[in-house]
């Protein structure tokens, strides 16, 4: 699949989806501003967890929320097409709220996944993924991978 043909509007992701028929669907997101190896790593063990991944990335205005006014780093049309060519990857999505519990109770994925140290419970979406029958899984980081890191250490004189 060409990496266009995998970056989708949330509603065309919406329509994408219904054509989908007993596939498992696992759905991160995040704002996978400076992509490196404990992403890629991450989205690969989140991938073998169904048949299709769905990335969905906070915008370029919910990241600096978020994050600050210095980030993101690279913009959203950047991002996706970054994120978009892991062969893991099926589809890349965006939202434009604080977190993507819209796009998720759309969605209602066979797998929410996160990367780090969640309390499952505590990741959004958690209520409406389990009471549909989904299950929500924190996957661990690779050690000493880090955006904020990689920043702090380019910023460095």
């Amino acid at each position: 699949m060409m990496i266009r043909e995998k970056i989708l509007s949330p509603k065309k992701l919406l329509l994408q989806i219904r054509k989908l028929k007993r596939k498992k669907i696992v759905f991160t997101n995040g704002c996978f501003d400076i992509l490196h190896a404990g992403h890629v790593t991450y989205l690969e063990r989140a991938r073998k967890l169904g048949d299709v991944l769905i990335i969905a990335l906070n915008t370029d205005a919910s990241t600096e929320r978020l994050k600050g006014p210095t980030r993101p780093i690279n913009r959203l049309e950047d991002r996706s097409k970054v994120i978009a060519a892991l062969e893991s990857v099926t589809y890349v999505t965006w939202f434009d709220e604080d977190t993507p519990l819209a796009l998720i109770q759309k969605i209602l994925p066979d797998f929410l996944v996160k990367g780090g140290d969640y309390e499952p419970k505590s990741i959004v979406g958690y209520q409406d993924v389990v009471s549909n029958g989904g299950k929500v899984k924190v996957l661990p980081f690779l050690e000493g991978r880090s955006t904020t890191k990689i920043i702090e250490r380019s910023q460095r004189k």
